[in-house]
């Protein structure tokens, strides 16, 4: 069993649900949350609104998955992310569980 975290802008909720749903996992969580990125490095001309602090609606998804369906998932994932025209992406981690109940 791991843990598989991902975070992306709210926009993206349902293309994660499909995603979840065809590498087959049945159960999840979700929750609203904010992002926030720091743009004080950026090029002036690359910040067109001169904020140091940008927030984004985003969305933030848990789930125990099956080892066999993580790599689907980060496949599903990974097509999607680079079809998107934007600069925004679905992000994914994996974490080991070493035990659960």
């Amino acid at each position: 069993m791991k843990l598989v975290i991902i975070t992306a802008i709210k926009e993206f909720e349902n293309d994660i649900k499909l995603q979840l749903k065809e590498a087959d996992v049945k159960t999840f969580s979700f929750r609203d949350v904010t992002g926030y990125r720091d743009s004080t490095e950026d090029a002036v001309e690359s910040n067109w609104f001169s904020s140091e602090m940008n927030q984004t609606e985003s969305i933030l998804f848990y789930a125990f998955v099956k080892k066999e369906n993580v790599d689907m998932l980060f496949e599903l994932i990974d097509n999607f992310n680079q079809q998107q025209e934007s600069l925004s992406q679905i992000h994914v981690a994996v974490i080991n569980i070493e035990k659960s109940n």
